[in-house]
């Protein structure tokens, strides 16, 4: 089961989303903010957080902890 952690356009608000989660976790008003709280949750549950523009488009993804460390490059 993955909990990766989005951040979404709501309304005129950003939300903070888990995968699979019907309902937002947090509900603010800068992506900078929702990015911010976004960035705490993925590294505690070390996962992904994939940052949406305004669009709904993945823009950022920034992984905290399943990073294998044999990949070269």
């Amino acid at each position: 089961m993955s909990n990766n952690v989005h951040i979404v356009k709501q309304g005129e608000n950003w939300a903070v989303k888990k995968d699979n989660s019907t309902r937002a976790s947090r509900v603010v008003k800068t992506q900078k903010e929702a990015i911010e709280i976004g960035r705490g949750q993925a590294i505690n549950s070390n996962s992904e957080l994939l940052i949406h523009g305004r669009n709904g488009k993945i823009r950022e993804k920034n992984s905290y902890g399943n990073d294998p460390s044999s990949i070269k490059g």
